[in-house]
């Protein structure tokens, strides 16, 4: 049943507008934005000529950086959040990577906090002052979510009249602001959030701000754009086959994919919701390991597990840091093992991106520590379970959505649900499915313990480095395989993107030596042109065993500053 006997088409540009008009006059660009032909990168420099010297000091500090001035009282947290909104805003008209803007309110919010400082000569809370944007699936009041959904402008979650419209917010809203976060814009979704690019009715495709030829990823493809430009210092995506990681490798930014429980999911908005074979999970995006580790060590702080029934009760754990940090700076010779795997047997990674591998292990190699090749069980075997997971319903969660409005189902969603649904899975099927699952994970788990024998460090490997795609960045509508991510989701392992160099056309030639193991291997290769990619990010992600998050970010730090 449609929204009302308006187009969709109607309802579309009616919202699109007036996101695109809640940016302050002030703040328009008012001379013509450059094509991606004559701009590629609309980073850096380019975005900065925009600003003044104060904003570009506030918004280059990553969140680290932030808290240390507005919890201290050196930076007013309105000032920030201006500086903060006035860049969320330049982002937005050169990606199309906001859904929602309430700057406003945040304003409002951050002068309370600044009355609060002077008041009590304190912070409130540990993340006092510090923007942090969110995906379109957070509830915040005051704005809507639509998921990207044209049916569900108006609604919540595409009903009316619940009494939840702009007034309900989920956990995780209500916890950053006990902890004096500033929360200033949502960001965009591929409509059904199942795709690892950006697309959908309302707002259109969201581009890649260092390289607009490509993708900026998804399904949290708005935080990774908006935060690769700087227009957040930090900010939470959610993660179901790969939609953390792959924005932030695409974006060159860090982001931790959990493991479930860990951070709260409650009262967030999603597709498929009840499917539980393979968890959907929340985790931030930001530029430094340390803003990650800030933002998860405050939540924590909230004991989250009080009020989201799935949240495990695990405060940060200092003693699972401290012991890679002991063998890190042990004298003694003390050493990390780590496992590298350079193709998954299935699709080949584009040339830029099994050089970042290389220099990832040759990073290891010289920090002191060891590398093994990784042979896990066949992650294709990994890969098809995941997948079978996400059409349990046959698409009728999301076609439900569609047809709330009667609008179209992108090319980049229909490739996976196609125009309509199909049957629906009997519970003996995902009872069977549910069993191979931890039948692949009961295999992987003993094929990880069997590497203490090959280690010579008393233990398994610590973690392993992968691709997080075969490409740096996807191409529209080009993103047709993610076995180097989902994998990762069907086993529940903690991993973190970790951004490593940028293309260069002269060194990432085409192989003329490369012989394709499939058709779809054929496939992906055949996207791949060096003149197209140069200059995009590029990255690899570290994966640790299920709740290693403490561990896991802190070899990605020691890594990451071994790049550098």
């Amino acid at each position: 049943m449609a929204i009302t006997n308006d187009s969709w088409e109607t309802h579309a540009k009616a919202k699109r507008d007036s996101i695109n008009n809640s940016i302050p006059e002030k703040w328009r660009l008012t001379s013509p934005i450059p094509s991606a032909e004559q701009q590629r990168d609309v980073t850096g420099s380019f975005i900065c000529q925009y600003l003044g010297k104060r904003e570009i000091d506030i918004t280059e500090t990553d969140a680290v950086g932030i808290v240390q001035k507005t919890t201290t009282g050196e930076w007013s947290a309105a000032e920030v959040a201006e500086a903060f909104c006035h860049r969320a805003s330049l982002a937005h008209q050169l990606t199309n990577c906001l859904h929602e803007t309430f700057f406003d309110a945040a304003l409002a919010d951050a002068k309370k906090l600044d009355e609060y400082y002077a008041e009590h000569k304190r912070p409130i809370g540990p993340l006092h002052g510090l923007p942090v944007s969110l995906k379109d699936q957070f509830h915040v009041k005051g704005v809507e979510t639509t998921m990207g959904y044209v049916g569900w402008i108006g609604t919540f979650q595409g009903k009316k009249g619940t009494g939840r419209e702009k007034v309900f917010e989920s956990e995780m809203v209500q916890e950053l602001r006990a902890l004096g976060a500033v929360l200033y814009c949502k960001t965009s979704v591929p409509h059904t959030l199942m795709s690892g690019e950006t697309v959908n009715n309302i707002i259109g495709y969201t581009w890649n701000p260092k390289n607009r030829n490509l993708s900026c990823g998804g399904s949290s493809g708005g935080e990774g754009a908006l935060i690769g430009l700087k227009g957040s210092p930090v900010g939470f995506g959610t993660d179901i086959g790969g939609s953390i990681r792959i924005p932030a490798g695409f974006n060159g930014l860090y982001g931790i994919r959990p493991s479930s429980g860990r951070l709260p999911y409650e009262g967030m908005a999603n597709s498929m919701d009840g499917q539980n074979s393979v968890l959907s999970v929340v985790g931030p995006l930001s530029h430094s390991v340390a803003s990650l580790r800030l933002v998860i060590k405050s939540l924590l702080s909230q004991q989250p597990w009080l009020h989201d029934p799935l949240v495990h009760e695990i405060p940060w754990r200092d003693e699972q840091e401290q012991q890679v940090l002991d063998l890190v700076r042990s004298s003694g010779g003390g050493q990390l093992a780590f496992g590298v795997l350079k193709h998954d047997g299935v699709v080949t990674p584009y040339p830029p991106v099994q050089r970042a591998v290389e220099i990832v292990v040759k990073t290891i190699e010289k920090l002191g520590h060891k590398v093994m090749e990784w042979n896990p069980p066949s992650h294709k075997r990994g890969n098809d379970i995941c997948l079978t997971t996400w059409i349990y319903d046959g698409g009728a969660n999301v076609h439900e959505a569609f047809a709330l409005s009667g609008e179209p189902v992108s090319t980049q969603v229909a490739n996976a649900y196609g125009t309509k649904p199909t049957d629906e899975m009997t519970a003996s099927k995902i009872a069977a499915t549910n069993l191979a699952k931890r039948e692949y994970q009961k295999e992987y788990m003993e094929y990880w313990n069997s590497t203490r024998d090959l280690t010579r460090t008393g233990r398994p490997i610590d973690a392993f480095i992968a691709p997080l795609a075969p490409f740096p960045a996807a191409r529209p509508e080009k993103y047709s395989y993610y076995g180097y991510s989902t994998f990762v989701n069907l086993l529940d392992y903690t991993s973190c993107v970790i951004p490593v160099t940028t293309v260069d056309q002269k060194v990432d030639v085409i192989d003329k030596d490369f012989k394709p193991i499939s058709e779809q291997d054929q496939e992906v290769w055949e996207s791949y042109d060096p003149a197209i990619y140069d200059g995009a990010h590029v990255a690899v992600q570290l994966i640790g065993r299920r709740l290693q998050e403490e561990k896991v970010l802190a070899m990605a730090e020691h890594i990451g500053e071994g790049l550098t």
